[in-house]
């Protein structure tokens, strides 16, 4: 049987009533049902310091810096889509005074097990490159030959593409990159890989911290390795924290890499050597006491590299570090008195000391 229709005065007197409830809704709700934009956080931070640098050879110097100030813009653009983009200026780079794209990356992230990023970032490597100046446990980071030597495009970056994946106790990464001046321009293609096991509380997501200041138990080892071109760097790394009964944090953090023609360190010689390896050994202290706002924090690092040479004699680099550092919120406000001696054997007029402040705030 046919349905009754619906008249036309009838369909003009459903039309008004329709506008008339639009009208009346506020322009913001109104906006609320147009714009449906994904969600995007975004944020910024800042390392800043004063330093007395005392080299060996030459005059004395005291200055103020402003070490790196980073912006930090995340969003999803579907439930397994999502886009991270960072810049950042830093004062001891090649190009001073100007900002740079560190990360721009989309991220597909399907499951736990199933994840795959495209763009600029942190390739699979040491631990202390996927956490980087703002979030390791020491001032002084980069300095001993040996952390983070792997070859990067900008701030420990290359452009390329990696999966990773979480399998219990187990992650793991790979994925194949391109790095200017070694092989950009060229068939080489830099590979990269790294296996992480996590023993104790897990870590999420890819990249990483040197602590967490007592938020998790850690028994981790990780290895990573690199090649390109015939050419190979690898190393080993282990982080244990623990919080302890009395609220106090310890962390013993270590490290072992070798630049076997692939990345390392300048050349203390100023010419090039066949390779180089050396190790490094932190430990920190958290005390339990909170005092005033925050709480104190000692840590001392030492670190030996030798770089080789085919045709001088080798060159050993011996770096210690100490920071007495005030927590103020972990890593969003904290500020470090830091002492660091660098010296070479042969002595080659590099030796040096720095005694500073550094503070660093983020958002």
């Amino acid at each position: 049987m046919r349905q009754p229709s619906i008249n036309c005065r009838t369909t003009a007197s459903l039309r008004v009533v329709a506008i008339g409830a639009l009208a009346a809704l506020p322009a913001s709700s109104l906006l609320a049902a147009e714009v449906n934009l994904p969600p995007v956080s975004v944020g910024a931070g800042v390392r800043t310091s004063f330093t007395y640098f005392n080299p060996d050879v030459g005059d004395d110097v005291s200055d103020f810096e402003l070490n790196s100030a980073r912006i930090y813009i995340n969003g999803k653009v579907t439930e397994n889509i999502s886009l991270m983009f960072n810049t950042d200026y830093n004062a001891g780079g090649t190009t001073p005074e100007s900002m740079r794209v560190i990360d721009a990356v989309a991220q597909f992230s399907f499951s736990d097990q199933f994840n795959i990023w495209a763009g600029r970032f942190l390739p699979p490597s040491d631990r202390a490159n996927l956490y980087g100046p703002f979030y390791a446990n020491h001032w002084g980071v980069y300095r001993d030959g040996v952390q983070d030597g792997y070859p990067f495009e900008t701030e420990g970056r290359n452009d390329g593409v990696m999966y990773w994946g979480q399998f219990g106790i187990a992650k793991i990464s790979a994925g194949a990159f391109d790095v200017q001046g070694l092989t950009k321009g060229s068939s080489d293609v830099l590979y990269a890989g790294r296996v992480q096991l996590d023993f104790w509380d897990p870590e999420g997501g890819y990249y990483l911290n040197s602590t967490y200041y007592g938020e998790k138990d850690l028994l981790a080892i990780g290895f990573a390795g690199q090649t390109a071109a015939g050419n190979n760097a690898y190393s080993v790394d282990f982080l244990l924290e623990k919080k302890l009964a009395n609220s106090g944090v310890v962390t013993v953090e270590a490290e072992y890499a070798k630049y076997d023609g692939l990345g390392g360190y300048p050349s203390p010689r100023g010419s090039a050597y066949q390779s180089s390896d050396g190790y490094y050994v932190l430990g920190a202290y958290v005390f339990p006491q909170t005092v005033g706002i925050g709480k104190f924090q000692v840590l001392a690092k030492y670190g030996q590299t030798t770089y080789d040479y085919a045709t001088f004699s080798n060159v050993d680099q011996t770096t210690t570090e100490l920071n007495l550092t005030y927590l103020i919120k972990d890593f969003n406000a904290r500020v470090t008195l830091f002492y660091i001696d660098s010296s070479f054997d042969p002595n080659l007029g590099f030796d040096n000391k720095q005694l500073g402040v550094g503070l660093q705030v983020q958002i």
